[in-house]
């Protein structure tokens, strides 16, 4: 028997309903209207009852993390992290064994070697995961999305900090210059670019956590930029395209390869904010003047930093 006009609309209901499931930042922006555009990770669905619940059978996490792929990335990249940047790091201590915290770092470098130098120190030394926030493009990448999203990159969406940061008690790494910062000729090296428009503090506060700044030197080096090419840009849909001195030096292959910098990685104390959580809106001046002390601090940490260092190469 044909359906009617009733059972028509009830499966057209069902299916708006239950739709088919389907990252550097220039700042999260707390507006709604702010973030059309970019993706949200989707909620897991509710289980109906333990008979029709299914086992998970992968390690991947509802944010397309894999601790199995974590593990073998920390294995490749644990060399590099000794004997190529030896890391060393300041103000360990001020970063929490629990709870959730948004960790704000100056970003730099064509390809930036600074997110994964953080989150590996973080992961090998702390024992607790770290989502990194980035623009969408790498999402949309074939085969680099996929391996960005398995080593805890994370869609830049502020519903995606709230959940990470308030439901789920996790430490975010997020970069309010964006591509500002990667972006930066090598003359303009440790200068940092404006953060956004505070959108990161504003979702902090909206989760009840504290910022955590983090001033990372030594990445400028790794691959700097000598100038930017507008029109490969333009044709490769890129917010910028590079040429740095690792290619003027090495051809094709210093398109992938850093120099050898050493780098220094400053934890500041935690910077608390005296607000209620979950508001509807928080004064966008109050946003804005913690955003730029925010700026300051870790500014002030960069210079401190360089005014110390003997050299690029040995720190």
């Amino acid at each position: 028997m044909a359906d009617g006009p009733e059972r028509t609309a009830e499966r057209a209901l069902e299916l708006a309903a239950d739709p088919p499931a389907d990252v550097d930042l220039t700042g999260i922006e707390s507006d709604r209207e702010s973030a059309i555009g970019r993706d949200l990770v989707p909620l897991p669905r509710p289980s109906e009852g333990e008979a029709g619940a299914q086992v998970r059978r992968s390690d991947v996490d509802r944010w397309g993390r894999s601790e199995h792929f974590r593990a073998l990335t920390r294995r490749a990249f644990d060399p590099i992290y000794k004997h190529w940047f030896r890391v060393e790091w300041e103000g360990f201590e001020h970063l929490p064994e629990s709870g959730g915290a948004l960790l704000v770092a100056n970003h730099a470098g064509a390809i930036p070697p600074d997110a994964p130098s953080i989150m590996h120190g973080i992961e090998k030394d702390l024992g607790r995961p770290v989502y990194g926030l980035a623009e969408n493009l790498f999402r949309t990448m074939p085969v680099v999305g996929t391996l960005w999203s398995r080593s805890g990159g994370v869609a830049a969406h502020p519903d995606n900090a709230y959940r990470l940061l308030h439901d789920e008690h996790q430490l975010v790494l997020v970069f309010p210059e964006g591509t500002k910062g990667t972006g930066k000729l090598y003359k303009d090296r440790y200068h940092l670019r404006r953060f956004g428009r505070g959108g990161f503090v504003e979702i902090a506060m909206r989760a009840g956590v504290p910022v955590i700044p983090i001033a990372v030197m030594g990445a400028e080096e790794t691959m700097p930029i000598v100038f930017k090419s507008t029109r490969l840009a333009k044709m490769l849909n890129l917010p910028y395209f590079p040429i740095t001195a690792n290619m003027l030096a090495f051809g094709p292959a210093g398109a992938v390869a850093y120099l050898p910098a050493k780098f220094r990685i400053r934890v500041l104390p935690p910077v608390h904010f005296d607000v209620p959580p979950d508001q509807e809106r928080y004064s966008r001046s109050r946003v804005m003047e913690e955003s730029e002390r925010i700026r300051r601090m870790v500014q002030d940490a960069l210079f401190d930093l360089l005014r110390k260092r003997r050299s690029v190469w040995f720190g």
